[in-house]
């Protein structure tokens, strides 16, 4: 019988403490990490998006850290690591801050570069119903993400990386026909409803090297050093300045190397005539006609840049939040880089979020002659 006492008298070492400790340890850690928490909350930190949520016992409601909300009662806040753990526990999700659909910042940029990547891969181009799924997201909000951080649609995403594709495709293959399948085009028909406007000529005359496709060019002085001027029948094609005239030439004879570039005409000499009036005068109204061509997304960073005041400057924040797309502002400088069109579309009018001069195609200092330039313009017109 003694063994048996010896059992129960096992049960006399206080193992009971042990949980009780480690209970309190944990409580501890539990409340220094929900006062984190709630700090992060009281902050609106936009880097824990992601990491937990919070919710609202007395609106039944669960949200983001940093969602823009009326901020709740501390004594009514309790916290959970994932939003499914809220949902469970019997919260809604918040309809502001959508804590259900997406993380943090960077969560957000990696799923839409992945769809990218998906885009890329696919031909066709994957749905946008497995294009959101795939990303966890509703369509909805998967499509308004996609347009906040690329700029562009994912349907336009998809056309353009064709296009580029197809270029590489005229380049290499042996016909047209061949580069436009091997493009992904589902028919030819469908590619030259559209070949001009993304090819900027036909798809014979780029196959080419631009042959077939006539353009006045022109080099000539102005106040800010050489300026290039080209146009095609229905208008200006490209405004390039710089020093040497010689580095604008090749710049459009690189890109269609087999294009027919003739010199002036008496016509083409007064267009030129009126593009270096602008130049001098930046910023006062002109009737020149355009003929450029790009991206959907470029051309609304572009009619937006036109609408800039002269005398007045935005920057490329202010730029995405006028065309809708608050988050696409590398999108935005990309755009501006890639303008064509010197002084008439006014790139130079784009400025840092602190009003410094940020980096312009034709030198930095040729854009704060510019701005000064319209700044006294304006002076003079009150």
């Amino acid at each position: 019988m003694r063994p048996m006492k010896l059992v129960k008298s096992a049960k006399l070492v206080p193992r009971c403490r042990l949980p009780a400790r480690r209970k309190a340890a944990s409580s501890d850690t539990n409340r220094d990490r929900d006062d984190a928490r709630w700090q992060a909350v009281v902050a609106r930190d936009p880097s824990s998006d992601g990491a937990f949520v919070y919710a609202v016992s007395t609106t039944g409601i669960y949200c983001r850290p940093a969602c823009p909300s009326r901020r709740a009662d501390r004594r009514n806040v309790s916290f959970f690591d994932t939003a499914s753990d809220a949902q469970q526990a019997g919260y809604r999700a918040c309809k502001r801050c959508r804590p259900h659909e997406a993380g943090s910042t960077a969560e957000v940029t990696e799923k839409i570069a992945n769809a990218c990547r998906m885009i890329e891969a696919s031909e066709p181009a994957p749905p946008l119903d497995v294009l959101a799924r795939a990303a966890g997201l509703s369509r909805f909000h998967f499509h308004r993400l996609f347009k906040e951080v690329t700029g562009i649609t994912p349907k336009a995403y998809a056309l353009a990386h064709r296009a580029d594709k197809l270029k590489g495709q005229l380049n290499r293959t042996a016909t047209i026909t061949d580069a436009i399948y091997d493009a992904g085009y589902a028919s030819s028909g469908r590619f030259y409803a559209d070949s001009t406007a993304r090819l900027g000529m036909t798809p014979k005359s780029y196959k080419a090297g631009g042959a077939g496709a006539a353009l006045n060019v022109a080099v000539a002085d102005c106040s800010l050093g050489s300026v290039l001027v080209a146009a095609s029948s229905k208008g200006v094609a490209a405004i390039l300045l710089g020093d040497d005239p010689d580095a604008l030439l090749c710049d459009v004879q690189d890109r269609f190397p087999n294009a027919a570039m003739t010199g002036g005409n008496a016509e083409f000499d007064k267009l030129v005539q009126q593009v270096i009036a602008v130049i001098e005068r930046p910023g006062a109204a002109h009737r020149l006609p355009l003929d450029v061509r790009g991206t959907v997304f470029q051309q609304q960073v572009w009619a937006a840049l036109k609408a800039i005041k002269p005398g007045t400057t935005a920057s490329y924040q202010d730029i995405a939040r006028a065309i809708g797309k608050p988050a696409a502002v590398r999108a935005v400088a990309g755009a501006c880089a890639a303008n064509p069109v010197a002084v008439v579309i006014p790139c130079h009018r784009v400025v840092r979020t602190d009003g410094n001069l940020s980096g312009y195609r034709w030198g930095i200092d040729r854009k704060r002659t510019l701005l000064a330039r319209e700044a006294n313009n304006s002076r003079h017109k009150r």
